[in-house]
């Protein structure tokens, strides 16, 4: 493989995505030091890899609102084409994101044999389905199977905080009263077969704030907001409800300051993940595809928990159980699971 001097990473699809693929970046700038690395992002994970200093620039496509229509995803291509990038990395496979690749004239096109993928130049076939593998090592199997020697890939994510999101999360610390001593929660997700009931959250954060003195912070988008106040409305304990009020980089540094994070599985768990912090994560659904083999947080300390309830195939969304395999897990697991944490924290 002649070595590339011009090379765009690609991937559009979610939050906690995003976060997966940046030992990618890391590992290409290892591999590539003086190379120009850009890596392309829908605009709400832009924050994830805006810092990363193993990158040069940071690529928007907007494919819900300025490059929707026809027109402007070939504009757009035509952008990445006077780039004049000479090798392409697609970490997820779109029809969109191929014909770019395509339309761009970019030479070594790597990518899943789906989605158009005939329109690559070196493909992979896609089975991460399957769950056989992490999302992070899925990433790295790509590039393994497209000749890359990726065995001693450092395969940690991370997510690198600015000045800017260090001085925002002071102001909001100060502003709010919040102490030193934080427990942050996220009680969203992307999809009900994701989302532990709202009451369970909030007996763990009032046996937590009892029994460890720690403030209980309420984290996520805005999407999140109904779920927050219902934690927070079933609490007898105080909550510091900073849903919503957080862009993605300032949610990662003030994950860098909790002593742990609980949360169903979503995207803030790999932010907590990148920035070093404990993770007590709920997961329901019971496939492969969508288990904690492939999505689970990456840490040492990180604390999965996850129940077979006995369902021959999960439906997801379309539960015909009401969704038993999270309301088997009960809050004294997670109490138990988060004081595991905090008691072998330093104060």
């Amino acid at each position: 493989m002649t070595e590339p001097k011009r090379i765009l990473i690609t991937r559009t699809d979610r939050l906690g995505d995003v976060v997966l693929s940046t030992p990618v970046i890391r590992f290409l700038r290892d591999k590539y030091p003086s190379a120009y690395i850009a890596f392309m992002v829908r605009p709400y994970t832009k924050d994830v890899v805006e810092h990363d200093p193993h990158l040069d620039e940071v690529i928007v496509y907007d494919k819900l609102y300025s490059q929707r229509s026809f027109l402007g995803t070939l504009k757009f291509a035509m952008r990445l084409r006077n780039k004049r990038f000479d090798m392409a990395i697609a970490l997820h496979p779109t029809n969109r994101v191929h014909i770019m690749l395509f339309l761009a004239a970019i030479p070594v096109r790597i990518g899943y044999n789906r989605k158009m993928g005939a329109l690559l130049t070196k493909r992979v076939v896609h089975d991460k389905q399957k769950g056989r593998k992490h999302e992070v090592d899925n990433n790295f199997d790509l590039l393994a199977k497209a000749g890359f020697d990726v065995s001693e890939a450092e395969r940690r994510p991370y997510i690198v905080t600015h000045d800017r999101e260090k001085s925002v999360v002071d102001v909001v610390i100060r502003d709010q009263g919040i102490g030193d001593k934080i427990i942050a929660v996220h009680a969203g997700a992307s999809c009900p077969s994701k989302r532990w009931p709202p009451e369970r959250f909030a007996q763990v954060c009032d046996a937590l704030a009892s029994d460890f003195r720690h403030d209980i912070v309420l984290v996520g988008g805005s999407d999140t907001r109904g779920y927050s106040r219902m934690v927070s409305s079933k609490m007898k304990s105080k909550a510091f409800d900073l849903t919503a009020m957080l862009r993605v980089g300032e949610l990662a540094e003030l994950l860098s300051r909790c002593r742990v994070f609980i949360s169903n599985d979503s995207g803030p768990v790999h932010i907590s993940v990148a920035v070093g912090t404990p993770v007590v994560c709920v997961f329901g659904r019971n496939d492969p595809g969508l288990s904690p083999a492939r999505w689970g947080p990456l840490g040492k300390e990180d604390i999965v928990l996850h129940k077979d309830v006995g369902c021959e195939k999960c439906l997801a969304h379309n539960c015909l159980k009401d969704f038993a395999c999270l309301k088997a897990i009960t809050a004294d697991e997670v109490i138990d699971a988060a004081g595991k944490i905090l008691s072998r924290s330093s104060y």
